[in-house]
């Protein structure tokens, strides 16, 4: 192959190298390209201003940490192969490849019963077929049927590069100092032992500050109730568009495409077949926040009352209203509420459920139950990070681990 040797100039980490004539060929093409126009935080930016950031930033940072990784086993003796290692960077190249319209905010929305991550492996496999088969290593580790877990653990793991990328990354474009970690040295500790990725001793500090700032930042930023309220009401958006398509009334969107997916034609309930989704693959790459948010402005206004409304309120960044609490919202309380939007807005009290509407919110930080972080000691003991004897932090105490649930309420100003 042709020598090949770019330079990407990377706010976070400065300049990222691209070595490999496969890596060029799948960043120039469309369906990666498409990342551009997908925010990494979604609505995140209307409490931090800077966080206009996108998945395609995120995928290089994660493909730059990546080679880090490999760099660093590599020196300490661990067993890597050419093509394992441009595997490795291809698949946290595509990680995310599969994601929607503002991402997590629309999963299961515009394509039901479909992740994500099912959505990237096909586009891998497309992929796969215009390079001539150059992506079955990538495939192969992304799905974790590579015999070498430890590649699998780097892309999607407790400790993988994709988190310490979107920690630090997200962090740097909010201006939220308490998502910063070392992922410097995290990665120069990592190390493999029985097939598995662990972390030498002299990081158990560094991977509790991890774990913290992955806490704060879910709940300072990522959950932020501004941000979880305009999250929301884009939902709702989607769900009153599809009710009035549903009952034959008008509602065009701003793209072909986006009307295709709005009117069900890729739903799993209409189709014969396992995956619809793959018939569908070329219509969902033409998808990208710029079809949500057009779409979103002409609605505003439209002659349906709720659509309209819910449309110019997210425009206008006119939000409805939230409240986060460890017990479940009192139902008289909800009931007041909803009272009140039937009045304001002269609707239903069914209607009123798009206006006034309760749910959970819920971040894991760290379950020994799923996947552990596995500290290797000097004598060659392994340890849970949770079990390790001279943490800062006590895991039994519930700060560091386990399920935080808040119950919230939205409802109009």
């Amino acid at each position: 192959m042709p020598t090949v040797r770019k330079i990407i100039n990377d706010p976070v980490y400065g300049f990222i190298t691209i070595d490999h004539p496969l890596i060029l060929q799948i960043i120039s093409h469309p369906v990666y390209q498409r990342l551009r126009n997908i925010h990494q935080m979604a609505f995140a930016h209307l409490v931090y201003p800077g966080a206009v950031h996108s998945r395609l930033h995120h995928s290089l940072g994660a493909y730059h940490l990546m080679c880090t990784a490999l760099s660093e086993l590599k020196s300490k003796g661990v067993e890597i192969t050419a093509e394992e290692e441009l595997g490795a960077k291809v698949a946290i190249l595509l990680h995310d490849v599969g994601h929607g319209p503002f991402s997590h905010a629309l999963e299961n929305e515009l394509v039901k019963d479909v992740h994500h991550e099912t959505i990237s492996i096909l586009l891998m496999e497309k992929l796969d077929a215009e390079l001539n088969g150059q992506l079955q290593t990538a495939i192969a580790i992304f799905t974790n049927k590579h015999p070498k877990k430890f590649l699998y653990q780097l892309v999607s793991g407790q400790l993988d590069v994709d988190r310490m990328d979107y920690l630090n990354r997200d962090s740097f474009f909010t201006g939220v100092a308490e998502g910063v970690i070392g992922y410097d040295r995290i990665l120069k500790m990592l190390t493999v032992k029985n097939g598995n990725l662990m972390v030498e001793e002299k990081a158990i500090y560094s991977i509790e500050k991890f774990l913290v700032s992955r806490r704060l930042m879910y709940w300072q930023v990522y959950l932020h109730k501004t941000v979880l309220s305009a999250e929301k009401m884009l939902v709702k958006i989607i769900h009153r568009a599809k009710e009035l398509i549903a009952g034959g009334h008008k509602v065009i969107a701003a793209t072909d495409e986006l009307s295709f997916f709005l009117s069900a034609g890729c739903n799993a309930q209409n189709s014969s077949t396992n995956s619809p989704i793959e018939q569908h693959l070329e219509t969902f790459c033409r998808l990208d926040d710029h079809d949500v948010m057009a779409t979103i402005k002409n609605w505003s206004h439209h002659s349906d009352k709720i659509l309209a409304t819910l449309c110019r309120s997210l425009v206008e960044r006119k939000l409805l209203k939230v409240k986060l609490q460890a017990e479940p919202f009192d139902e008289t309380f909800v009931k007041e509420k909803r009272k009140e939007s039937c009045e304001k807005l002269g609707i239903s009290e069914k209607e009123s459920g798009y206006f006034v509407f309760t749910g959970e919110a819920s971040n894991t930080t760290y379950n020994p139950g799923d996947e552990r972080i596995n500290i290797l000691f000097k004598d060659g003991t392994i340890k849970d990070i949770s079990k390790v004897d001279n943490a800062l932090i006590h895991f039994n105490s519930g700060l560091a681990y386990g399920e935080i649930k808040k119950y919230y309420i939205c409802y109009m100003r």
